[in-house]
């Protein structure tokens, strides 16, 4: 699993091991990472580091003294190392001194000829984007050069990946002693390139956020065992689905069958249920007993008591798309199973009682502020899901599978069928959130592999993306 951490928790944690170091030997740590990380690159891109031009684009904190003592390092190697500072009168001395005895030199712009470049403008403390002086210099990195990030793309902010301005789009990013929440939450990810962590030796506590891996969703999947039945396995049932849109009744059936459910139960109106019917005929056809319900996709106008009836239920709920509608905060923080509410950043808005461009800036608190306020797990749709938990039970969920593909028609209702069947498995709210999206992502990987995919081709995909994260 990856933990990130907040710029508020790494700084306490380097104070404490500054206090036990020498001075500057943390700072030696981080560089030596570095450029260790830089030389590789090196190596394979022109074909060695003795001879290759390095620059370094050096901010006035102790970002560009990283990056000027990794440059040093560099230099010793042979390369041919340049510093252009942002403020020539701030530059970090101690980084200075040991980059000009490397044999490194200081310009006032970025050479034309140039094989790498190390973004040291602004550390994990940056906020609202570069400051012009900054973007100037970030400007003139010549097109098609590989840019190396100290810690964090300058410009993102670390606790939240906000890009309120101009920004590095780097395509690697080596960082210190812990991920940063904004290296794995667009949009700040998405600037962030491959992403290397340099173990400094910070003693970190509880994470801020956390990204699964394939053996951590492993071990929450579901498994049958021996005495299993269909009823023991889990049933779902599906509220969705309307005549006139009667696919995401089909949809929602697909991903809770693709998912893992003993058994699926179908409620709703006659054309969508022989729809579903038509393609899945061994779904239940009518009210029975479940392990939790799925209600919204598709559902359409006026269908706000069914969703109510069966936030009623003692049952875990998990409530998307047209079912969001109207929710009272009231309600379900008063109810005593698991909900677990599924919108995109427009649904999340109006929950919210903001404007979607505020929920799009700023997904991090707009997830936790849902998962607050409604009392309930929330899992927040877009380019980064995110699942936050309310009570702030565990840290905020970063799922790091998926494809810019799945933003088709129908993608979310199979989520949504997907996540129910994982509820209905027995998986808490925020559990059953975090493995969907991680399955769904997989499989969208799977269904696209580069091209179109529809939503149907994705539930497809999911056995074989159960399969991969169960495979050693």
């Amino acid at each position: 699993m990856r933990t990130a951490y907040s710029v508020e928790t790494v700084r306490a944690a380097e104070r404490e091991l500054m206090a036990r170091l020498p001075e500057g030997a943390l700072m030696q740590r981080a560089a030596a990472g570095l450029a260790a990380v830089c030389a590789g690159l090196l190596t394979r891109r022109p074909g060695r580091v003795y001879g290759s031009r390095v620059v370094l684009l050096v901010g006035p904190g102790d970002n560009g003294g990283d990056a000027l003592y990794a440059g040093a390092r560099l230099a010793r190697r042979g390369a041919g190392v340049t510093a252009v500072p942002m403020d020539p009168q701030r530059i970090h001395a101690g980084g200075l001194a040991a980059l000009r005895a490397a044999g490194g030199r200081v310009a006032d712009a970025v050479p034309a000829r140039v094989d790498l470049v190390l973004d040291g403008l602004l550390g994990i403390g940056g906020r609202g984007g570069l400051r012009p002086a900054a973007a100037a210099l970030a400007e003139q990195v010549p097109p098609g050069v590989p840019v190396v990030a100290v810690d964090l793309p300058s410009g993102v902010d670390a606790d939240t990946g906000e890009v309120a301005g101009p920004a590095v789009t780097a395509d690697v990013t080596v960082t210190f002693g812990a991920y940063k929440p904004g290296l794995l939450i667009d949009p700040g990810a998405s600037r962030a390139g491959a992403v290397h962590l340099v173990d400094i030796g910070l003693a970190l506590d509880e994470p801020d956020a956390e990204a699964l891996q394939h053996a951590d969703v492993a071990a929450l999947l579901p498994e049958p065992g021996a005495s299993s039945d269909k009823y023991r396995r889990g049933v779902v049932g599906i509220v969705a689905g309307s005549a006139q849109y009667p696919g995401a009744a089909v949809l929602a059936v697909a991903g809770a069958l693709r998912g893992g459910a003993g058994a699926v139960r179908y409620v709703g109106p006659q054309a969508a249920a022989a729809a579903v019917l038509a393609r899945y005929p061994e779904t239940l056809i009518g009210r029975g007993r479940v392990q939790a319900w799925v209600v919204g996709p598709g559902l359409g106008e006026g269908r706000a008591g069914e969703v109510a009836g069966l936030l009623a239920e003692d049952v875990p709920v998990l409530v998307d798309a047209d079912g969001l509608r109207g929710l009272e905060a009231e309600v379900l923080r008063a109810r005593s199973a698991p909900t677990l509410l599924t919108p995109h950043a427009g649904e999340a808005a109006a929950l919210l009682g903001v404007s979607r461009e505020s929920v799009e800036a700023e997904r991090l608190g707009s997830v936790r502020a849902l998962a607050e306020l409604y009392g309930v797990a929330a899992l927040l749709k877009g380019s980064t899901t995110l699942v936050a938990c309310g009570g702030g039970a565990v840290p905020v969920r970063v799922n790091p599978t998926g494809t810019a593909w799945l933003a088709t028609a129908g993608s979310g209702d199979v989520l949504s069928g997907l996540a129910g069947a994982l509820l209905a498995g027995g998986l808490s709210g925020a559990d059953a959130g975090a493995v969907a999206a991680y399955l769904h992502g997989l499989a969208g990987r799977r269904a696209a592999s580069g091209a179109p995919v529809l939503a149907q081709e994705v539930a497809a995909a999911l056995p074989g993306a159960w399969r991969d994260v169960r495979t050693p």
